[in-house]
């Protein structure tokens, strides 16, 4: 290295983000459900639109992502003008940790929170405050206790990776209000097509009644195009004009434009894959309980199991055995849960290999 050559403080500091195992050394069919991927895979119409544009690769996409922004705002209600697109909801979140904070400047996200809030914040030279979080739940008055002067950003999952656990709107609006005008609160909303509860809001509300809040949405789960790395924000019009001038000018893809544009106008497909998701979890997490483990009451795709500490029935010895047995989960180390591995939930058969091959090493 260099020694002439220094990076900007923290940035030495970044531990490099791992995503979940996506394949094995041998032959074995391989169950992935270590990324909390969608169960039934893309709209097809989605990948119809995908094909379409490959005779036009050598064309720049839209950079101003309209067809997207349009086809959002009249599914949701909102205003296109106030929806900024990116590559997967990261490049987002990482924009507006540049826009918003810097060294001498706090980010506060809870302990057990996604991984890229202490990545974006180390990136862009700023400190990390981490909040205790109350039974894997993150607490608003633990959050607003931590709040200083120098406090710039909240970003909040909900419902959270990895946990699975999630604040309910009044919950929400009064960690909102308990904040200085001169915090951005993001609510990272990777999961909110999922739930299906009177109690939950992914945010948008919070959006139109305040200047800063910002709510991030994804196309890599519930919708299968995780490949083609599409997010979105939907923001005060002052927020959305800041991330439309720091990104780049073609920051997203026609093909993932045009594959996320399909993927949203195609009502059914999600409704089946929410469906599938609601069917499968409640007896996942029903036959996990059965055999001893610990599970976090989940309302996303993906579940948090417990171990116990018994040698050889601990959570790294189920994860080599799940291996063992071709299927993939994702360890917790990393994000300071060394006893659980996180689940996605698949189809019912895959699930029900995942119930067998922990029966066996538990039973």
């Amino acid at each position: 290295m260099n020694p002439g050559l220094r990076p900007r403080p923290g940035i030495l500091d970044i531990q490099p983000y791992v995503g979940g195992n996506a394949d094995l050394d041998d032959d074995a069919q391989i169950i992935n459900l270590a990324s909390n991927e969608s169960a039934l895979g893309p709209s097809p119409e989605a990948i119809v639109a995908y094909q379409a544009v490959g005779d036009s690769l050598h064309r720049y996409p839209d950079g101003s992502a309209a067809a997207l922004r349009n086809t959002l705002g009249r599914l949701h209600g909102l205003d296109p003008a106030q929806i900024a697109c990116g590559a997967g909801s990261d490049e987002l979140l990482t924009l507006l940790g540049r826009a918003y904070a810097g060294p001498g400047d706090e980010i506060i996200y809870t302990a057990h929170g996604f991984l890229m809030y202490g990545l974006v914040t180390k990136g862009v030279g700023a400190t990390p405050v981490v909040a205790p979080e109350t039974d894997l739940t993150a607490d608003v008055d633990k959050i607003l206790a931590l709040v200083t002067d120098k406090t710039r950003i909240v970003f909040l999952a909900n419902p959270n990776n990895p946990t699975g656990t999630y604040l309910p709107r009044d919950e929400v609006e009064r960690l909102r209000h308990g904040l200085p005008a001169n915090v951005l609160l993001v609510l990272d909303a990777a999961y909110a097509e999922y739930i299906s509860r009177n109690d939950y809001d992914a945010g948008n509300s919070l959006v139109d009644s305040t200047g800063n809040v910002v709510v991030t949405r994804t196309f890599s789960k519930i919708y299968g195009l995780a490949a083609l790395r599409m997010g979105w924000a939907y923001c005060p019009p002052g927020v959305a004009d800041i991330l439309n001038r720091l990104r780049g000018p073609f920051n997203v893809s026609a093909p993932a434009l045009a594959a996320a544009v399909a993927a949203a106008n195609d009502v059914p497909h999600t409704d089946r894959v929410r469906t599938n998701n609601d069917i499968v979890l409640p007896g996942f997490l029903e036959a996990c309980r059965k055999q001893g483990i610990e599970v976090t009451p989940a309302v996303a795709n993906f579940a948090l199991l417990r171990f116990g500490v018994t040698p050889g029935k601990d959570a790294a010895a189920a994860f080599e055995h799940l291996q063992a047995n071709g299927i993939l989960v994702r360890r917790m180390v990393p994000y300071g849960l060394p006893d659980c591995l996180r689940v996605t939930i698949g189809t019912q058969d895959e699930m029900d290999r995942v119930v067998g091959a922990l029966n066996e090493l538990l039973g």
